[in-house]
C-alpha cells in the first residue's frame, strides 16, 4: 500500500474514534434526546469499507451507522448537529442516528428494524443491474439480525439474480444486553453460504490496512463473477456496562449497546481505550508507532474541537 493510502487510513480511523469519544462526553452529560448506538471497536471494517468505495457504489447500513457515516463524510459536525435534530443537521434535523443516510456519499438508506435493509439492498441491487450500473452495493448488519428471515431470502435471491453485492455482518457475539452464547446455539454463517453457494471469508484482527486490501479483492470479485459475497467481520463493541436489576442487585458486567459509553474518557487525551487487538488504535499503533498515533490525535483533536465550536 502506497504510503499516502496508508496516512490516509490512520487519519480516517482516529478521526472516526475520537468523534465518536466527543459525542460521548456529551452523551454522558445527558445532552441528547435520542437514542445513539456508537461503534467504538468497529472503526476498522468502517474505514476499510470507504476506502473501496467509488462514486458508483451503494452502502446501505444498519441502526449502529455511525463509523460509517463519520469515513464517508469526513466530518462531525454536520452529523452532531443531526444528533441534536438541529436544521443544520446532515439531514436538516429529521432522522436523528439510526436512520442517518448521506446520499452525495453514497449512503443511501440506513434502518432501524432489525434485517430490513438485506431486503431494501437487495432491491436496490436489483435495479442497479436493470440501468447497467457500474458499482457494488454493500450491506451492513449485526450478528443479530442474521436470526431474520430477510436474511435467507435476500442471501437467495441475490445469488439467483446474480447480483454483486458485499454482504458484510458485523459480529460482536451479543445480543442488546445478552451474549450469543447464552440465548442460542450457535450460526455458522459458512455453511449457510456453502448452502447457497455464495462465496464466504471470515475476517478478524482489526487490521485496517489487511481489512482494505482484502475487501477491494472481494469487490472486484463479486464484480467479475456477478456474485454476492458473505463476509463475517468479528468485532468487539468497546464500552461495557454494568448492569443492575432485581435480578442482579450486585450488577452484571455487559456488553455496550447504545446510549453514553460510562467507561470510555477524553480526558486523557489519547484515541485508544485497550491494549489488545480488539482496539483498532492499538492495532493501527503497533503499525505505524506510537509517536506518529499521538501527534494525528493531538492534531485531529483540535480540528474537531474548533469544527464543533
Amino acid at each position: 500500500m502506497k504510503p499516502e493510502n496508508q496516512n490516509n487510513i490512520v487519519e480516517k480511523i482516529l478521526r472516526i474514534r475520537l468523534s465518536q469519544m466527543l459525542i460521548n462526553e456529551d452523551y454522558k452529560k445527558s445532552k441528547f434526546k435520542i437514542p445513539i448506538h456508537l461503534a467504538l471497536g468497529h472503526e476498522s471494517i468502517a474505514t476499510a469499507v470507504s476506502q473501496i468505495m467509488n462514486k458508483n457504489d451503494k452502502l446501505v447500513l444498519s441502526h449502529r451507522n455511525i463509523a460509517y457515516n463519520l469515513a464517508r463524510l469526513g466530518k462531525l459536525k454536520p452529523i452532531l448537529d443531526e444528533y441534536y435534530l438541529k436544521s443544520s443537521g446532515l439531514v436538516n434535523g429529521k432522522t436523528g442516528s439510526m436512520n442517518l443516510t448521506n446520499v452525495e456519499k453514497g449512503i443511501i438508506y440506513s434502518s432501524s428494524i432489525l434485517g430490513n435493509n438485506f431486503s431494501v439492498s437487495t432491491g436496490i441491487a436489483m435495479g442497479e443491474k436493470i440501468r447497467s450500473q457500474k458499482g457494488i452495493t454493500i450491506i451492513l448488519a449485526g450478528d443479530g439480525a442474521i436470526e431474520e428471515g430477510s436474511f435467507h431470502e435476500s442471501l437467495l435471491m441475490l445469488k439467483s439474480l446474480e447480483l454483486s453485492v458485499l454482504v458484510i455482518i458485523e459480529n460482536n457475539e451479543w445480543s442488546m444486553a445478552t451474549k450469543i452464547s447464552d440465548r442460542r446455539h450457535s450460526i455458522n454463517l459458512d455453511k449457510f453460504a456453502e448452502a447457497y453457494d455464495i462465496k464466504y471469508v471470515k475476517m478478524s484482527g482489526n487490521d485496517p490496512i489487511q481489512y482494505t486490501e482484502k475487501l477491494d479483492d472481494l469487490k472486484q470479485f463479486s464484480l467479475k463473477e456477478k456474485t454476492p459475497v458473505l463476509i463475517e467481520v468479528m468485532v468487539t463493541t468497546i464500552g461495557e456496562w454494568i448492569l443492575t436489576t432485581p435480578e442482579f442487585p450486585d450488577g452484571k458486567l455487559i456488553n455496550y449497546h447504545a446510549g453514553p459509553a460510562p467507561t470510555v474518557d477524553l480526558e486523557k487525551n489519547t484515541a485508544k481505550i485497550i491494549d489488545d487487538v480488539s482496539d483498532p488504535i492499538f492495532v493501527l499503533e503497533k503499525q505505524v508507532g506510537s509517536k506518529k498515533i499521538e501527534e494525528v490525535t493531538k492534531t485531529l483533536l483540535k480540528e474537531l474541537n474548533n469544527e464543533i465550536k
